[in-house]
């Protein structure tokens, strides 16, 4: 099925550091599906103000939003989502009639993973990182009713911050006492420069009883293969990406796909 592009083509984007193609892939596979008059496409941008005016001006109906301006863009917004105005963090731009609002798809995907995964709520936990994605996961780790853990970051103060948020400690390092969950939610393991870096340590890892790394690209990390050769239980970057697309994608179009067509959209958006 062709996707054909006409005046009336519906413009939807993404503002990234590092854009990647699963958005491109995964949101234009659903559009052609479903046969519906949409186009996204992925950017990056030095200019976050203009970039957020373009979208206003242009009548660009949603943008995915990612490190490092899921923060930096709030205040370029007319209003939050609960999703978002909670956490101070967007992943999701929604424009109507001109007037833009942020949402966050992020935290609802981290939720659902948790209950899917059957992650005991009383496992301590050491979340690495301290960005607009750490905020969103952190968050959801608290009001899952994970109340014993630590936040890892070399930044102090948004680290202290978001510990304080979720009435848990910081750490410039990973404390002695082994966590039973370990969270990277850093760039560590991402493909480019990080490519070949370990979030956690081989002991870290052998110590705990679940691995999360929310990196989606590439999906096997080297922090998942190695918790993969030790024999435990992972979430991947992979599965967050693909549920916070979906709601993403229902936020944009108001169309809900089934489980079939999502399995299929995403096979072909996380081929490598």
């Amino acid at each position: 099925m062709t996707l054909r592009i006409s005046k009336d083509t519906r413009l939807c984007m993404s503002l990234s550091g590092r854009p990647g193609n699963f958005g491109t892939r995964f949101q234009n596979y659903l559009y052609r599906e479903l046969e519906l008059d949409y186009l996204y496409k992925a950017f990056t941008t030095t200019d976050l103000p203009a970039a957020i005016g373009g979208i206003r001006a242009l009548g660009v109906r949603g943008c995915a939003v990612s490190m490092p301006f899921k923060e930096a863009c709030i205040e370029h917004l007319d209003g939050l989502h609960d999703s978002a105005a909670t956490l101070q963090s967007v992943n999701t731009i929604v424009a109507d009639d001109g007037r833009l609002t942020g949402y966050n798809t992020d935290y609802s995907a981290v939720v659902k993973l948790l209950q899917k995964h059957g992650v005991p709520a009383a496992s301590r936990y050491a979340l690495r990182g301290s960005g607009g994605m750490a905020k969103a996961v952190a968050c959801a780790l608290r009001d899952s009713g994970f109340a014993d853990g630590s936040i890892i970051a070399r930044n102090e103060t948004a680290g202290r911050a978001l510990a304080e948020q979720c009435g848990v400690h910081w750490s410039e390092a990973l404390d002695a006492e082994p966590a039973q969950l370990l969270v990277n939610v850093t760039p560590l393991g991402m493909r480019g420069a990080e490519a070949g870096q370990l979030a956690f340590s081989e002991q870290a890892v052998a110590a705990a009883q679940w691995v999360f790394d929310v990196v989606a690209v590439p999906v096997e990390t080297p922090l998942i293969r190695l918790a993969r050769s030790l024999g435990k239980p992972v979430i991947t970057g992979g599965e967050v990406i693909v549920l916070q697309a979906v709601e993403q994608f229902v936020l944009y179009t108001g169309v809900r796909p089934d489980a079939e067509l999502i399995e299929r959209a995403a096979r072909c958006a996380l081929a490598e």
